[in-house]
């Protein structure tokens, strides 16, 4: 049964292949506390690309690539999706009704196509900034588990926008007051992996997740009525983006102090 919860948690949040068991009780019950095991798909893709990259001496614009483009081939997109879809709706600055009907909504429109060309941008620079110390990849493996932590705890844990869904499928389908606890425990532990190495970066990307969680709760409640798998992606986007961001700006300041 432990593999059958792993399997659906990959089959849901990423593109690895994997046998798809028939969603039930038993498998879904502690699927979201799977969930962070993606991240550690996405943080050992990035150790892998970087040896490759250091062995052929590649240059830092290729490397930068394949760090912004490996996250979303381990996760096919799925988390850009929501990203693109919580974009289009808080553009429209809408009621929380006609939001959350923008959701829904199959078509990409303009706000979305222009925040995504941002996003991958902004991540594709800071990817190329990027100094890949074994401490650095070390602290980007450990958000990428700590953002998918954070994600599944407030599926579990904040006010849904609906009774439909898939966050409203996870969470009914959850044991909702252990998946809370293991859930806590793996941001802990995501947290404090952070801390390998340099504690200054450690802490600048703890306050990056904590300052975008927070609003992503804020958020979620005001403009929305509540928690949406959409609103989980978009969420998860903005972390990883900003624990990346933190994480370059202590490289840079570090260098100005030495």
């Amino acid at each position: 049964m432990i593999w059958e919860t792993i399997a659906v948690a990959f089959g849901m949040f990423s593109a690895v292949p994997v046998p798809q068991p028939v969603w039930g009780e038993k498998n879904m019950r502690y699927a979201l506390c799977a969930f962070p095991l993606v991240g550690i798909v996405c943080g050992l893709s990035w150790w892998a690309w970087a040896a490759v990259c250091g062995r052929l001496a590649l240059p830092e614009v290729l490397r930068g690539a394949g760090f912004c483009l490996l996250p979303v081939l381990v996760t096919g997109g799925v988390h850009l999706d929501g990203f693109a879809d919580v974009s289009d709706a808080l553009a429209s600055h809408a009621p929380p009704e006609k939001k959350r009907e923008i959701l829904q909504d199959s078509r990409c429109g303009a706000f979305a196509i222009i925040r995504l060309c941002g996003y991958f941008i902004a991540y594709w620079a800071l990817c190329c900034a990027l100094r890949p110390t074994a401490e650095a990849l070390w602290k980007t493996g450990a958000s990428f588990v700590l953002s998918r932590a954070l994600s599944g705890l407030a599926i579990v844990s904040l006010p849904l926008a609906k009774n439909t869904g898939l966050a409203h499928t996870f969470a009914a389908g959850a044991n909702q007051k252990r998946a809370r606890v293991i859930l806590t425990l793996t941001a802990m532990a995501g947290a404090s992996a952070l801390c390998w190495g340099g504690r200054i970066p450690a802490i600048g990307m703890f306050l990056a997740v904590m300052i975008v969680f927070w609003n992503y709760a804020r958020t979620a409640q005001k403009e929305f009525g509540g928690i949406s798998g959409d609103l989980a992606g978009w969420f998860l986007v903005r972390a990883e983006l900003w624990m990346l961001a933190a994480l370059v700006l202590c490289q840079y300041g570090e260098g100005l102090f030495t």
